[in-house]
C-alpha cells in the first residue's frame, strides 16, 4: 500500500490488456485510478472488480476517445472533481489499424494510427500538466513498444508511431523537469488483444526464439509501469524500459 498510497492516477485504454493490468496494480498500492477507454461498459465492469477487491481505493470509470480532445478533457476535469489532483498518468492508449509494407499504406489508416499513438499522448500530456502536475507534480510513463527501436515486416508504421512515442517521452521530460518525471516503456510480444496477431498463432515458435522462453503478460509491463510511476525511480527521467523477454539481445541471425 506504501508506495502508491494517496495518490491518484489516470490510466488510459484501461479496459483490457496491459491497461487493465497497470490499474489493477496501481489499485492494489493503494493508489485512486481514473479508469477511460472508449466504452463506458467494460470500464464499469473493470472498476466494479477494483472496488470489490480494493474498496478503500476511489476508482472512477470514465468513457473518452484518448484522441479526441473534447472527451479527453472532460475525463481529466472528472478525475479532479472526484480527486483533486493527478500525479499519475499512463498514456497506455494504442492502435495499429494497418498490416503490411508502408508502400501500400493508405492515408486514412495512417492519420488514424498517428493521431491515437503520437497525438493522444501529447493531448493527455497537456490536460494534466495544465490541471494538476504544473503545481504538484507527477510522473508519466507512456507505453512504447519494442518495435520503436526494431523494424519489423508488416507493422512498420506501428513501429514509427513508437519511435516517435520514445522521442516525445525525452523530450518532455526536458520540457516538464524539475516537477514530473517522464518515461516510458517499451514491451516485447504480450498477450493483449491489440498484439494477438503476432502471437495467437504462433506463441510455441515464439517460445523457442525468446531467451526467457515465454511471451509476456499485461502484469508483466504492468510491474514496470508501476515501479516508473512511483518514488522508488524517483531519479529516473526521460528513459525507455524495455520488456520483452530477452527478445531484443539476439539478432536476426541468431
Amino acid at each position: 500500500m506504501a508506495e502508491q498510497s494517496a495518490r491518484t492516477a489516470i490510466v488510459t485504454g484501461a479496459s483490457r490488456g496491459i491497461g487493465k493490468a497497470t490499474a489493477e496494480l496501481l489499485a492494489s498500492e493503494g493508489c485512486n485510478v481514473v479508469l477511460t477507454s472508449r466504452k463506458q461498459e467494460a470500464l464499469d465492469e473493470v472498476a466494479a472488480e477494483l472496488t470489490r477487491a480494493y474498496p478503500d481505493v476511489g476508482v472512477l470509470a470514465h468513457a473518452a476517445h484518448a484522441a479526441e480532445p473534447d472527451q479527453a478533457a472532460a475525463c481529466v476535469d472528472a478525475a479532479m472533481a472526484r480527486f483533486g489532483r493527478v500525479d499519475v498518468l499512463v498514456n497506455n492508449a494504442g492502435t495499429n489499424p494497418y498490416f503490411g509494407p508502408l508502400v501500400d499504406l493508405d492515408a486514412e489508416r495512417a492519420e488514424k494510427t498517428v493521431r491515437l499513438n503520437q497525438f493522444g499522448i501529447v493531448l493527455w500530456t497537456q490536460l494534466v500538466w495544465k490541471a494538476s502536475m504544473a503545481e504538484h507534480g507527477g510522473s508519466i510513463v507512456n507505453v512504447a513498444s519494442v518495435g520503436g527501436l526494431l523494424t519489423e515486416p508488416g507493422i512498420g508504421y506501428y513501429n514509427a508511431t513508437k519511435a516517435a512515442v520514445i522521442h516525445l517521452t525525452r523530450q518532455f521530460a526536458a520540457e516538464l523537469a524539475p516537477k514530473v518525471r517522464v518515461n516510458a516503456v517499451a514491451p516485447g510480444i504480450v498477450r493483449t488483444h491489440l498484439a494477438r496477431a503476432l502471437w495467437e498463432n504462433y506463441e510455441e515458435q515464439l517460445k523457442a526464439h525468446l531467451p526467457l522462453a515465454r511471451i509476456g503478460e499485461p502484469a508483466d509491463i504492468a510491474e514496470a509501469i508501476g515501479f516508473l510511476a512511483g518514488d522508488r525511480s524517483s531519479w529516473i527521467t526521460g528513459q525507455t524500459l524495455v520488456i520483452d523477454g530477452g527478445a531484443t539481445i539476439r539478432t536476426s541471425l541468431s
